[in-house]
Formats: structure tokens, sequence, C-alpha cells
């Protein structure tokens, strides 16, 4: 997990995220989707530094009001899930070590929840 400053553009944080991947971990990641915020210079430079594809999810450019877009409801639901948690709901740790730690136990919950009863 990645923590940064807020004033820190999304694009430039997620070569942060990408610096943190375990050589492990990047070869089990084929396709990432990200919102047009990561649109730019990010995907060429996933394209030169990682082996992995960058697909940015865009809008219709004509569409106006709500439009679903693909894989985007993902990441809502996974939010939304994590907002479920109090201490995930609002901004109550002091440390970015505590957050991502109540973020991994969130997760680790959830995964058990959804995962069968062993027989």
């Amino acid at each position: 997990m990645v923590g940064h400053a807020a004033s820190l553009q999304d694009r430039d944080g997620a070569k942060l995220v990408f610096a943190q991947l375990s050589q492990t971990t990047n070869d089990a990641l084929r396709k990432l989707w990200a919102d047009g915020g990561y649109a730019g210079d990010l995907v060429d430079w996933v394209k030169d530094n990682r082996d992995v594809i960058l697909e940015i999810v865009k809008r219709d450019p004509g569409q106006t009001g709500f439009q679903l877009l693909p894989h985007r409801w993902i990441v809502e639901r996974t939010f939304a899930w994590f907002g479920r948690y109090r201490r995930l709901s609002k901004d109550y740790e002091k440390l970015t070590a505590s957050s991502a730690a109540m973020i991994y136990l969130a997760s680790i919950h959830i995964m058990l929840k959804r995962t069968p009863a062993a027989a």
C-alpha cells in the first residue's frame, strides 16, 4: 500500500504503486483498467516500464448524465464494502500505516465471508 500527499496527481501516485509491486505480484498482472484521471503519459510509462497493459475506461464523449462504465463498478463496489467498516467510513487514523492496516483487515474479513466453509 502506498500513501502520499493529496496534492500529488493520481498518475504520479500510480508510479509509486507500481514501484511497490514485487516481481512475483507483477507477473500475475496482465491488464489494468483506470479512469480518465490516469490518462496521458502514464499509459506510455507503464508500457515502457512494466509488462502490463493499462487501459483507460472512458465515457462516450456525447454522453450526458449517468453512464455505467465497464469495470468501474468493481472499484466502486469495493469502496462501498470498505465504507461498512466504521474505522474506514471516515479518516480516523493519524498514521497512513494504521489506515493501511485497517484496509488489510477489512479486506481479509470480506474475503473470509465470501470463502465457502470448509467441509
